[in-house]
């Protein structure tokens, strides 16, 4: 798996706990729901390519 994609894929997940324990910084979740799908389209792209990275 490609290491930004991790980094990506962690930021989503620490921003979507934050966003949901911390009322205030509700945007969070909604940065954290994004990240998120953005992360899994940037896997499905990279896994249907067929391209292996080194």
């Amino acid at each position: 798996m490609n290491p930004l994609l991790i980094i990506v894929a962690i930021v989503a997940v620490v921003l979507l706990i934050t966003g949901g324990l911390v009322q205030s910084l509700q945007f969070l979740l909604w940065v954290g729901i994004v990240l998120a799908i953005l992360a899994v389209i940037m896997f499905l792209m990279r896994s249907m390519s067929g391209r292996k990275g080194a």
